[in-house]
């Protein structure tokens, strides 16, 4: 009879000890016990002893159902959300959070929360989905032209513009970050208004301000491909008056490619059929340019510019000493649509503002974070008139109003203000601006907003005067006054500044008009010092009168 397994396994287990008994052991009989439950608790068996513990009941088991064993739980997967129509995700580099999730605030108070935001969601970028051969930009949906909070698209862009820079030794103010500049949050502010903006600090476009003034348009394409709206090539547009200042864009621009936006610089450094052959190979998103060579390539018909949305204008003294003033008007009304302008004014002189006159139309913001008196009344022309008596001032005023009323678009009503003094001649020239028929409002803090339309029922449309007292001018809004005034020039020259600084500020069509006689020769020399300084010519009668 053949012996079972259980058999063989006693008997050889027999044979073991026997062959160790005679060896002897190396250990204490203390140890091998330990060594000999771990080879058991390793191959999975246990002793009858250790199957038999009791267990006491427990408030989650009062009968001791389970005799102590632990309830394992299975973990339930949650299913994710959808994302909404007001959530964006940015996955492997895309954005993340909803689209009423500021992005980081632009106000001053706020500009250590912009910072970490920023630093925050750029931690995962740069994930990109190849479409159509361009590097896809995200579908999601951003927050609209909001002040206070700024797309994240924006600020991914200027921290890889910023990146770029530090790496490559560049920036020029390399202890300041992008997020924090005075200058970018104005301009947001500015952009929000939906006007154009004339920036008139004086001086050419910076590092930092083309940053943001690109990464904007780079927010507005992406824009309007989430609203599956079709994006023009080029759809932005930077007018340089030379090539060192396209090379300084461009150089700004280059990080955005690796987000799928593409810049080409166009100058006269470059033989024009090299430039042609360029354009024809390549749809660029954005398109660096001198004007002469543009409108160039426009007659060739080598780039089609009709489809611009944003442009900016930088150099506006140089491109006017350049004779380029017909280029920039050729260049306008080559495109078509709504566009929005940025121009950086370094022209302080009055001749600035014909070449202005053809690139912002409409009401416009203006920027600046400079507060000296000839940024703040930039492209305010400042006319002096010298009278020998106070009829003639009257007279003279009444045929200044009536000019400028003549040369005035009918479809644009001309806003005038008139400070007058507490005197007789106040109420004489009230007087005679009705028998002229004006219609006039005496309200002393009135103020009028942009598109206050009253009119007078005249055919000839003219506009409705207001004349507050000089007393008033510290609580009178006078930002949409287009044309102002000074029948009886002002006692002191600081109420002249505060006019100056403060009137026509939505407008570059500004005018002001000043009437002095010889009891007001002992301000002529402090006025002739504002005029010079704004840039402004200084009449001969002036200095004459400041001899005398």
């Amino acid at each position: 009879m053949a012996k079972g397994d259980d058999a063989l396994a006693k008997k050889k287990n027999k044979e073991r000890r026997k062959k160790m008994r005679k060896e002897g052991s190396s250990v204490s009989a203390r140890v091998a016990s330990i060594i000999a439950a771990k080879k058991r608790r390793l191959s999975g068996r246990r002793s009858m002893c250790q199957g038999m513990c009791f267990s006491l009941p427990s408030p989650d088991d009062p009968f001791n159902d389970r005799n102590g064993k632990l309830e394992f739980q299975t973990k339930k997967s949650k299913k994710k959300p959808l994302a909404r129509k007001n959530e964006k995700a940015f996955v492997k580099g895309k954005m993340k959070g909803t689209e009423n999730e500021k992005a980081m605030s632009v106000g001053s108070e706020n500009k250590k929360s912009l910072i970490s935001n920023n630093n925050s969601g750029t931690g995962q970028e740069k994930a990109e989905v190849q479409m159509n051969g361009k590097v896809g930009r995200g579908r999601q949906r951003q927050a609209r032209e909001n002040v206070d909070c700024p797309s994240k698209f924006l600020m991914y862009s200027l921290n890889e513009i910023e990146k770029a820079l530090r790496h490559e030794g560049n920036d020029e103010e390399e202890d300041e970050s992008l997020f924090v500049s005075p200058w970018g949050v104005e301009f947001l502010k500015c952009y929000s208004t939906g006007k154009d903006i004339l920036e008139s600090s004086g001086t050419s476009c910076t590092t930092e301000q083309i940053a943001w003034i690109v990464s904007m348009a780079a927010d507005i394409i992406v824009r309007r491909e989430e609203e599956d709206l079709s994006v023009p090539t080029p759809s932005f547009l930077f007018l340089v008056p030379s090539q060192e200042e396209a090379a300084k864009v461009r150089l700004v621009c280059k990080p955005l490619k690796a987000l799928g936006i593409h810049t080409v610089s166009i100058h006269p450094g470059s033989s024009i059929d090299h430039q042609i052959h360029g354009l024809a190979s390549c749809e660029p998103e954005f398109l660096v340019s001198t004007p002469d060579r543009l409108l160039e390539l426009v007659s060739l018909k080598a780039i089609d510019i009709s489809g611009v949305s944003f442009m900016a204008v930088d150099g506006v003294e140089s491109l006017y000493n350049g004779g380029c003033l017909n280029a920039l008007k050729s260049i306008r009304q080559s495109i078509s649509g709504n566009l929005r302008t940025v121009v950086f004014n370094n022209f302080l002189s009055g001749a600035c503002v014909p070449v202005l006159q053809n690139l912002l139309l409409g009401s416009i913001c203006r920027l600046s974070i400079d507060q000296s008196i000839p940024s703040q009344s930039a492209c305010i022309v400042q006319t002096i008139h010298l009278c020998t008596s106070e009829e003639e001032r009257l007279l003279k005023s009444i045929q200044v109003l009536d000019h400028a009323c003549d040369s005035q678009l009918c479809s644009q009503p001309l806003k005038v203000l008139y400070v007058v003094g507490n005197d007789n001649n106040s109420f004489n020239l009230v007087k005679m601006l009705e028998i002229n028929g004006y219609t006039v409002s005496v309200e002393s803090n009135r103020n009028i907003s942009d598109d206050d339309n009253s009119l007078d029922t005249n055919i000839k449309m003219k506009p409705v005067v207001s004349v507050i007292n000089l007393e008033h001018i510290s609580t009178t809004d006078l930002a949409f006054y287009e044309t102002v005034i000074l029948p009886n020039f002002v006692p002191s020259i600081d109420n002249y500044v505060q006019v100056l600084t403060r009137m026509a500020r939505h407008s570059i069509n500004g005018n002001f008009h000043s009437f002095l006689t010889k009891e007001d020769a002992p301000i002529a020399r402090s006025l002739m010092g504002i005029l010079e300084q704004c840039g402004q010519a200084v009449p001969e009668t002036l200095r004459n009168l400041h001899l005398t």
